[in-house]
Formats: structure tokens, C-alpha cells, sequence
């Protein structure tokens, strides 16, 4: 099961929830693609069975791009088929996009902070209109996989991927930059780089960051992933919990806990959470203090 902040209705695909009140979210409409990605990954886990915490732990710093999967591919062939490898953007102006075409067909679909092509993607994903976004319209009886098909033929299109790589290149950020490297918070006075992505690209490791090119791409992490937790018996008697607070423990920058998670988090670690008599006793950072009246 997966609700993704969304509507009670796909809580399980395979069993829509109906009859309720409207309150919990509407029934039968287009979902969220961060919701229709989250049920693919779902669906997956459960064919294959045999759940760990530790495929929990790899699904949330997975960081697939689910509208990348869906259009990148055919954003990058109708790239490389515009005359002269030129596209219009909103101002008028003829933009080379020739670089931009092999970025988006090479990019390895995820937003990981290694991941070359995922910036672009993202800045070319924002501008484009819902209104000429897709061939393919939502279906309800296919709300997973639908709407899909990216219309390379509306003029949002060109105009979109114009736009991006312009503003990119006024930046002075190059189109294949690493996330990591324009995607960041600021820590004791040293940039962290943050994985994951919007909502509207469907990434499950949700990060809403600020834009701003002038101090060097998306800075400060508004809204998104916070504490996050991978928690099960893996069939023996003692739970085994892993937990990150992807902003770290204290708000106090001159605290030594300011940016502690927030480095766990871009690196992909966790913090293990000791719930049993042996575990807490096997922890390197235990520390007992002996109270006598």
C-alpha cells in the first residue's frame, strides 16, 4: 500500500477504496505521478516478496524519476530531430539545444546526487503546461499508467526545452552538472548536496527546494523528506529500525548536531536504532553512567 499525501482512493491499486467522504480525497481523477511512481515501486516489492528493511532502505534512496522514465526518452529523440538543433524559446530567441538532446538520452533517470542530466530535466519538466503535456489522456481505469505519452508536437515543448537550457547556461551551470553539485544546503558554511526531487516529477524521496541561479542553483530544502524511517523483525524477535532526520537534530548552527543527519542523508546512511538488550550494549557510542543515592 502506498498514500503518497494523496487521496484515500489508491491506497492499493489493486483494491480502490470508494464510499467514503470527500474529505479524504477524491475518487477517480488523475493522481499525483510521486503517487503513481510510489504504486510501480510497491507493486514491484511485493511481486518479489521476501521484504527486508534493507530493500526499504535502497527504495528510499532509489530516487527514480518517474517522469523521466515516462517522456526523457522521447524528449531526447525529438531534441535531436529539430532543424539545426535549434528551439525558440519564450523570449524569441533561438537557443542551440544540440548539447541538451544527448544529456537527456544519456541521464540515468533518477535523482541521486551523481546524477548527470536530472537538473536539466527538472528545470525543462517545470515549464512545461499540463495542458500540452500528454497524447495520452487519464483514464480511470488505468490511473497508475495514465495520463502518459509526452506530445513532442505541442509548442509548449521547444519553447520548454528552449527555456531551460538558456536559463541553465545564464547560470553559468553546465547541462550535464552533477544534482549534487547545484542541489544543496548550507551547513557550517559548507554546501551538503541533497538527493531526490519534486513532487511533480514523481520521485519518492520528495525534496522541494528554492531556485536561485545566482548563488548557484536549488539551495535550501523547503519542504520534503524529514525524518524518514525503514522498520521490520526480518524474522527475528528484536526490531530492526533504521531512521535518518534529514535535518539533522538541532536548528543551533552552533550546535555539533546542526548538520550531523543532513550529511547521513546525502550520503545515503542511516542512524540504527537499538531496541534490544544486546544491540544497545554492541552500540561504539554507548555510554553508561552508574546513578547511587
Amino acid at each position: 500500500m502506498d498514500n503518497s499525501n494523496d487521496s484515500a482512493w489508491l491506497a492499493n491499486a489493486d483494491r480502490p477504496l470508494t464510499g467514503y467522504e470527500r474529505i479524504f480525497g477524491t475518487v477517480g481523477t488523475q493522481r499525483s505521478l510521486r503517487t503513481r511512481g510510489a504504486l510501480e515501486d510497491v507493486a514491484a516489492l511485493a511481486r518479489r516478496g521476501g521484504l527486508t528493511v534493507r530493500d526499504l532502505q535502497r527504495q528510499q534512496y532509489a530516487n527514480r524519476v518517474p517522469a523521466g522514465d515516462l517522456v526523457a526518452a522521447d524528449a531526447a529523440k525529438a531534441c535531436a530531430a529539430l532543424p539545426g538543433g535549434t528551439a525558440t524559446g519564450s523570449d524569441g530567441a533561438a537557443v542551440d539545444v544540440r548539447e541538451a538532446c544527448a544529456v537527456l538520452a544519456t541521464w540515468d533517470r533518477a535523482a541521486t546526487t551523481d546524477s548527470r542530466g536530472a537538473l536539466l530535466f527538472d528545470r525543462f519538466w517545470r515549464k512545461l503546461p499540463a495542458s500540452q503535456l500528454w497524447k495520452v489522456p487519464f483514464s480511470a481505469a488505468d490511473p497508475v499508467h495514465t495520463p502518459n505519452t509526452l506530445d513532442t508536437t505541442a509548442p509548449a515543448f521547444t519553447k520548454a526545452l528552449a527555456d531551460a537550457v538558456a536559463e541553465l547556461r545564464a547560470a553559468a551551470i553546465p547541462l550535464d552538472a552533477p544534482l549534487g553539485k547545484h542541489q544543496f544546503v548550507v551547513r557550517d558554511g559548507r554546501r551538503i548536496p541533497v538527493p531526490g526531487g519534486t513532487e511533480s516529477l514523481g520521485v519518492w524521496n520528495k525534496v522541494e527546494p528554492v531556485w536561485n541561479p545566482a548563488d548557484g542553483g536549488y539551495t535550501e530544502v523547503t519542504t520534503g523528506s524529514s525524518y524518514i524511517q525503514a522498520v521490520g523483525f526480518d524474522d527475528g524477535r528484536c526490531p530492526v529500525a533504521r531512521t535518518v532526520l534529514t535535518y539533522s537534530q538541532s536548528s543551533n548552527p552552533n550546535s555539533p548536531h546542526y548538520g550531523d543527519e543532513t550529511r547521513l542523508f546525502s550520503a545515503g546512511r542511516w542512524v540504527t536504532s537499538r531496541f534490544c538488550e544486546k544491540d544497545i550494549l554492541s552500540s561504539p557510542a554507548l555510554r553508561v553512567v552508574r546513578v547511587r543515592s
